[in-house]
């Protein structure tokens, strides 16, 4: 039967009907909501390979594009030799993955592990020694009885925290290669699927065009595709330039701590790096559980492990950040620090190192239609002209006035 949708009592039935279904629905997922979430866990566990996939074929691309670009320039650049030079830039991509994934596996990876083992092993005389340094201490300089209080009872929650840390350390440990085991095959199709996606790259992205211009009116498709080239034009060179940078960082610090005689070289300088990725927070972020790991051996280590933070990241932040990220962020660190709480506020870790990215994104679509709507009016886009006193639109009219007198 076909419901004539211009009678007012028709529509309003179908409209109530749709509301009450809706409601009922939503009521029965609230009170299953764990049963619910279980059940789409489980049918989004099917994604899970397709969802590596693209991942990994992300971080690769990056790999394969400098490939390409390195084997234009040879006897590959040929517009007839196009389709053997795409099939080397993707074996170059995957072999440069390989080999940085070996090298971290190779020497790396067992480093680390021997840091950790040799300071959870170590950390029950690393808390007697710093014990029996606040009771040297007040032997020796006679220091307020409510100072020395204070500073046993603070650090004795902190050796008790210390020591649940280190017996939480084995089962997490074990939990998180056992959840990696369980992964692999995941990550072995995904890769497959990455393989996929890459060799066919031009394809899926023609097909993707085709669909925008095919739903979409030809205008709005096109402005489709501008914001994902921007979008992919931002997240690259932001977090290529990111990683870039931590590695650099990284690099540095193990090559200086090393030659300071440095307690968990490799350790620290692999907790520098890695938080570095992080921006405005992440020198922070790393510092502190850096400090406490060489405080732990040595006190003016500790110290002058501070000093060295400080100067190399003002290394990092008023040169080899400028010269690797450049002008690809454009927003002041007012706003750098705004997109960081808020993203990770909602998004957690991942929030940290992302937030900026996206806020860059949102900033440059909303400044792009104000000024946009700045020019339909006949307005300046500059921003420092509305710096002046007064108001802009009095201001312009006592000038056309002036011309045409």
């Amino acid at each position: 039967m076909k419901i004539d949708w211009n009678r007012k009592y028709s529509t309003i039935a179908v409209y109530a009907f749709l509301v009450i279904a809706s409601s009922i629905l939503f009521f029965l997922i609230m009170s299953g909501l764990d049963g619910f979430l279980n059940a789409i866990g489980r049918y989004m566990s099917i994604l899970y390979p397709f969802i590596y996939g693209f991942v990994i074929a992300y971080v690769i691309n990056f790999l394969v594009v400098f490939a390409d670009k390195w084997l234009s320039k040879t006897a590959l650049g040929k517009p007839e030799l196009r389709r053997r030079k795409e099939v080397l830039s993707l074996i170059l991509g995957y072999f440069a993955a390989a080999a940085f994934i070996a090298l971290f596996l190779a020497f790396i990876l067992p480093q680390l592990v021997a840091s950790i083992t040799g300071l959870v092993m170590e950390l029950p005389k690393y808390i007697t020694n710093i014990s029996n340094l606040i009771e040297d201490l007040n032997e020796r300089y006679t220091l307020d009885p409510r100072v020395v209080t204070f500073l046993q009872q603070r650090w004795d929650e902190l050796s008790v925290s210390l020591n649940n840390l280190v017996k939480e350390i084995l089962p997490a440990t074990v939990g998180f290669i056992r959840s990696t085991a369980t992964s692999i095959w995941n990550v072995f199709l995904g890769i497959v699927v990455s393989l996929y996606l890459l060799s066919d790259k031009r394809k899926f992205l023609a097909t993707g065009k085709k669909v925008l211009y095919g739903v979409l009116a030809p205008r709005h498709a096109e402005k489709t595709i501008k914001l994902l080239t921007r979008t992919q034009t931002i997240f690259s060179k932001f977090l290529v330039g990111k990683v870039l940078d931590s590695l650099i960082i990284g690099i540095i610090a193990f090559v200086c701590l090393s030659l300071f005689k440095m307690p968990y070289t490799e350790l620290v300088s692999f907790i520098i790096g890695v938080t570095n990725i992080i921006p405005f927070f992440g020198p922070f972020i790393g510092a502190i559980p850096s400090f406490i790991i060489i405080l732990f051996v040595s006190p003016v280590k500790a110290l002058w492990f501070l000093l060295f933070i400080f100067l190399l990241q003002q290394l990092d932040g008023n040169y080899i950040g400028p010269k690797i990220l450049g002008e690809s962020l454009g927003i002041s660190s007012f706003w750098i620090l705004f997109s960081i709480l808020v993203a990770g506020k909602f998004l957690g870790v991942m929030g940290l190192i992302v937030g900026v990215p996206i806020f860059v994104l949102v900033y440059s679509i909303v400044k792009e239609y104000v000024e946009l709507k700045l020019e339909a009016k006949g307005l300046p886009v500059n921003t420092a002209q509305y710096g002046e006193p007064g108001v802009l639109t009095e201001e312009k009219n006592s000038k056309d006035l002036n011309k045409e007198e």
